[in-house]
């Protein structure tokens, strides 16, 4: 029967999308997948699950597959072999991670590009939540829309809740394709996303790391919405939530800032609740939820993970940023205690260091400011940080038994003086702003403890490397010409 193939067969096959959601030619299993198929018991039909069904995690091997693409539990194999040929000291640096999968939440994001790179390099499964994933379908969506089940050919018809047609077609290739599949794994559709998402540029940053096409699962996600990161967060061991908002200048500070990191921190850990399978939540924080009380910030004051920033002194400074991670870490904190979360945050301060990210990030952007003619730089005094590093320490909080409680960054204080005087030493031809912004006295340095970062693997980049590769990346992403 297969053997001669229609003309509407060989149109449904060139219709099947890969495994990102675009439409394209792609090779379907073998025939003599079909004719296994052919020869076994046929049941007499294939309950679907029930309306607004959720994921549910299961133990037998191989794992039941809920995706859009044709037999992706073959990949699996490809990925073990692929392992073997890196060499055994890549293995064993995997081998730990591997077959694991985490969660990370705003992952086309500075800090979380880095992390999401260096999981997919160390092995692990990552299930990724961006706000516009581009074109993209993933087996996260299918499970988590309402679906309306009706028998076409002995294959069920998906539809989104705006009645977007995801699944159509009679051929009986396909009819053929989910029998086998469901007995072999149980439930599983043939999927054809006909709808598009936002510009795919967003991500495709992340689509070309290492591993990504394998082990790299995208998925949009909004902080806002209740519920929204249950499908995502099923069956992770780990979640690392970095998805917030970073940005200064604000018309609505309690919609653009507060809400989105306090109330998506608490939709992140309340998914996490329901899901037994999570051993630890690694919450990107701030220094900026750290250092700024009324308690005074001199040359002789050592600031570590014991401070806590002050609201009320946020609230009437107007630092609404600062005020944005003070909330959303005293929320989570309370959240994961009363909830039996094992909780870590990592406390970053100014993060700087490569792009991977196509986008300009707003610390990236202050370098940029004082290399690109800034006639004066700012009278402000700030902790300064690699990015790599800060992605490493979210690793090592999730990876590290006895990690616990909070983790600040920071490889050193510096005045923006010290910034531009460090910066005219790598780079002496730049024209580099020459004074203040006031003529007030600076803004003294204080000190940061590195102790506990240090205790839990942290080996900090200097600062003058840190600036070096930031302006270089600029420079590599066309935001700058030297």
């Amino acid at each position: 029967m297969l053997a001669r193939k229609s003309s509407q067969t060989k149109a449904s096959e060139a219709a099947v999308p890969n495994d990102r959601g675009a439409s394209s030619k792609m090779s379907l299993p073998g025939r003599r997948v079909f004719w296994i198929a052919q020869r076994l018991p046929r049941p007499p039909r294939l309950d679907p699950p029930p309306l607004r069904y959720k994921p549910t995690t299961h133990s037998h091997t191989p794992p039941p597959l809920r995706f859009p693409v044709l037999l992706r539990w073959c990949s699996q194999q490809q990925q073990q072999r692929a392992a073997a040929r890196r060499g055994a000291a890549s293995g064993a640096r995997m081998s730990a991670a591997a077959g694991k999968v985490v969660c990370v939440t705003g992952a086309s994001g500075y800090i979380a590009s880095w992390l999401v790179k260096l999981l997919l390099e160390k092995g692990y499964t990552v299930k990724a939540t961006v706000r516009d994933p581009g074109l993209v379908f993933d087996d996260g969506e299918l499970d988590g829309a309402p679906v309306d089940w009706s028998p076409v050919s002995g294959v069920r018809r998906l539809w989104y809740a705006a009645r977007t047609p995801l699944l159509s077609t009679s051929s009986s290739l396909y009819d053929h394709y989910a029998f086998f599949a469901t007995l072999m794994h149980g439930a599983v559709l043939i999927v054809h996303h006909l709808g598009s998402w936002d510009d795919p540029k967003k991500t495709e940053h992340l689509r070309q790391l290492e591993g990504a096409s394998e082990r790299l699962n995208l998925f949009k996600a909004n902080l806002l919405e209740e519920g929204a990161f249950d499908v995502v967060v099923d069956g992770c061991e780990g979640v690392f939530h970095t998805a917030s908002p970073f940005f200064n200048a604000v018309t609505d500070p309690q919609a653009e800032l507060i809400d989105p990191a306090v109330k998506g921190t608490l939709n992140v850990l309340r998914s996490c609740a329901k899901i037994a399978s999570i051993k630890r939540v690694v919450v990107t924080s701030s220094v900026a939820a750290v250092a700024y009380n009324e308690r005074p910030r001199t040359p002789d004051v050592i600031v570590d993970e014991t401070w806590f920033s002050s609201p009320e002194l946020c609230e009437a400074n107007k630092s609404w940023y600062v005020l944005s991670k003070t909330l959303a870490e005293e929320a989570a904190w309370k959240f994961a205690k009363e909830n039996g979360i094992n909780m870590v945050t990592i406390n970053p301060a100014m993060v700087i260091g490569p792009l991977l990210q196509p986008t300009l990030n707003t610390s990236a952007a202050a370098i940029l400011n004082l290399i690109n003619g800034a006639p004066t730089f700012p009278n402000t005094t700030f902790g300064w940080v690699n990015v790599r590093d800060v992605a490493i320490a979210h690793i090592l909080a999730f990876e590290v038994p006895s990690a616990s409680g909070r983790y600040c960054l920071v490889e050193r204080v510096a005045h923006y003086s010290e910034i531009v005087d460090a910066i005219r030493k790598l780079y002496p031809d730049l024209q580099l702003p020459e004074k203040c912004a006031d003529d007030e006295p600076f803004v003294p340095v204080y000190q940061m403890s590195k102790e506990k970062a240090t205790s839990l693997g942290v080996n900090y980049t200097p600062l003058e490397v840190s600036l070096k590769e930031t302006i270089e990346s600029l420079v590599e992403k066309k935001f700058f010409k030297l």
